[in-house]
């Protein structure tokens, strides 16, 4: 059975780079119109612009996701140009070089409330937005939120980012059982290691900044995954074949924390 999202309109935070845009790829592919919200907007329109090119629809803004006002503004932007948003997708989030990870006992408050900020808040302010907007046209749509096997394993060095992880599952489940009498799911991926430029040489960075290398596990398939096949999954939770899965966490991790 194919997947399709055909004509469907989905936005999707930090798509323009890393797992955002294995998804993005896998949403154009699936036939859906895409609008990316990206701190980064230059890299976010030139991805735009490119795949305009190649003749899927596809816009890009500016958003931070932690700032409610930049969500609402690219919803608003979103609905102008390419009509009511059906699917969201939480993906954006300091991650691997951007984390900044650190020894637990060097944290700062400012970095855990920035980690949480982006991570855990960025998250609920577009789950809430999104189902909003969603009632508001009527929409029986799909939120997926992007965790990471950190929601169910300790990482060290990295305090505030799995517990960000973590909080994304109760604010999944919470926001999946609100939202059903709408018609709306909401569902997470737990992406295990996955090759992107941002985790490229993520074993190396742990141990420049005094990691142990005790806790790395290996993938029991023996490799790492690629952006597209956490994509794969997505565009699989936002369609109609999963129609009956609301409030889960999609582990995609190779085996990761089978052991």
């Amino acid at each position: 059975m194919k997947i399709e999202l055909k004509n469907q309109v989905v936005v999707i935070t930090g798509g323009a780079t890393g797992i955002g845009l294995g998804i993005l790829s896998c949403c154009l592919e699936a036939g859906a119109a895409v609008m990316i919200g990206q701190r980064r907007t230059k890299i976010a329109e030139d991805q735009a612009a490119k795949l305009r090119a190649e003749g899927h629809t596809v816009i890009a803004t500016y958003c931070d996701v932690s700032n409610r006002g930049d969500v609402i503004n690219i919803f608003e932007k979103t609905e102008a140009e390419l009509g009511p948003v059906e699917v969201m997708i939480n993906n954006a989030a300091l991650t691997g070089n951007s984390l900044m990870a650190r020894p637990f006992l060097e944290e700062t408050d400012e970095h855990w409330c920035n980690v949480l900020d982006v991570n855990l808040t960025g998250s609920f302010i577009g789950t809430q937005e999104a189902a909003r907007r969603m009632i508001k046209y009527g929409v029986k749509g799909s939120i997926v939120n992007i965790s990471s096997v950190a929601q169910f394993a300790a990482q060290e060095g990295a305090a505030p980012y799995c517990s960000s992880k973590a909080g994304l599952d109760g604010l999944t489940k919470t926001a999946a059982i609100e939202l059903a009498p709408y018609g709306i799911r909401v569902n997470a991926i737990a992406p295990g290691d996955i090759l992107t430029p941002q985790s490229a040489e993520v074993r190396q960075e742990a141990n420049l900044w005094g990691a142990s290398g005790n806790y790395f596990r290996h993938t029991p398939l023996d490799r790492r995954g690629e952006p597209e096949e956490i994509g794969k999954v997505v565009v699989f939770l936002a369609s109609e074949a999963a129609s009956f899965v609301t409030g889960a966490t999609w582990i995609v991790d190779g085996g990761f924390l089978s052991y």
